[in-house]
């Protein structure tokens, strides 16, 4: 991987201001980062939802900070794109939203979203939220903005109002983080387009929407979310869901037909993961490691040892 000059935070900022939407897939892991890198897309993101869920749990603030900070490191690592992190609250008061922004900008995170439910939170589609005060809220992203060490790193300021309180106090709270010092609003939960345009005609500053399925919002496709004026569209839970949707798929084709044979032809190859994980790149490293031949993509013969 080539290591640019300018800081993840620093050209992340730089395709904010480009005005250009940019489209942030949530990753799972470092492998699916890679693909993400590969096909073209602007950044990575790295959902609360997708890292509890890996660890067998609900979405409600039962992560801590270093397993997500872990997570997002192993993804940052691999790629050259901005990496987004949700940061749910902070991970608790205002003392820990200013740790969590110094751990993960010292990680090579390019910005993160902190949010204004109590705790513990939940997913922000569902049912049963809560918020905190308005006060409470800037108090969060005062601490996390003043601690960061690289002062490009982006605090993006997240309001689950709108299914709480209602569209125009989502609006007013999020003028009030901006006043607060956030740098981007993710306004969640917005019904569809025209919330959307009336979300961005209310604020000065860049604005995150979430295309989350089987949620409270209309899935826009990437040409009305530029009409639109939307800045970062993050697409936090989609890989996890059609990975899963395969593996249990693929285990229930295993359990009744006694082989993996008919799948073979939908997996990836051996060469194609070689390829994304840039086997012969750390042959150059050392010779030793790469002397054999890769068979090709879906040929007869291939084994793994």
């Amino acid at each position: 991987m080539n290591t640019p000059e300018t800081s993840p935070a620093a050209r992340f900022r730089a395709a904010l201001a480009s005005g250009r939407l940019l489209r942030f897939p949530g990753a799972p892991n470092a492998l699916s980062a890679l693909l993400i890198e590969e096909l073209g897309f602007e950044g990575v993101y790295v959902s609360g939802a997708v890292v509890s869920a890996e660890l067998g749990l609900p979405d409600i603030e039962l992560t801590t900070l270093s397993e997500v900070a872990g997570r997002a490191h192993e993804i940052a690592r691999v790629v050259n794109l901005p990496t987004l992190v949700d940061a749910d609250t902070g991970f608790g008061g205002p003392l820990n939203a200013a740790r969590t922004v110094q751990m993960l900008t010292r990680l090579g995170i390019a910005g993160c979203h902190i949010e204004d439910q109590r705790s513990p939170k939940r997913c922000g589609h569902l049912e049963g939220k809560s918020l905190v005060d308005v006060t409470e809220m800037c108090q969060r992203l005062r601490a996390a903005t003043s601690a960061r060490p690289d002062p490009d790193f982006v605090v993006c300021a997240r309001t689950d109002a709108r299914t709480v309180e209602g569209l125009d106090a989502a609006i007013d709270r999020a003028k009030a983080y901006l006043d607060a010092g956030a740098d981007m609003i993710f306004a969640e939960a917005l019904a569809d387009a025209k919330e959307i345009a009336r979300f961005r005609r209310a604020i000065e500053a860049p604005l995150l929407v979430n295309m989350t399925e089987f949620g409270r919002s209309e899935l826009l496709p990437v040409d009305v979310l530029a009409d639109l004026g939307v800045n970062v569209v993050i697409y936090p839970v989609t890989l996890l869901r059609i990975a899963m949707g395969a593996i249990e798929e693929a285990l229930r084709v295993l359990a009744r037909e006694g082989t993996q044979a008919s799948m073979v032809p939908r997996m990836q190859t051996r060469a194609r993961l070689y390829e994304l994980v840039r086997y012969r790149e750390y042959a150059a490293l050392d010779a030793d490691v790469f002397n054999f031949t890769v068979p090709g993509a879906r040929q007869e013969g291939e084994h793994d040892g």
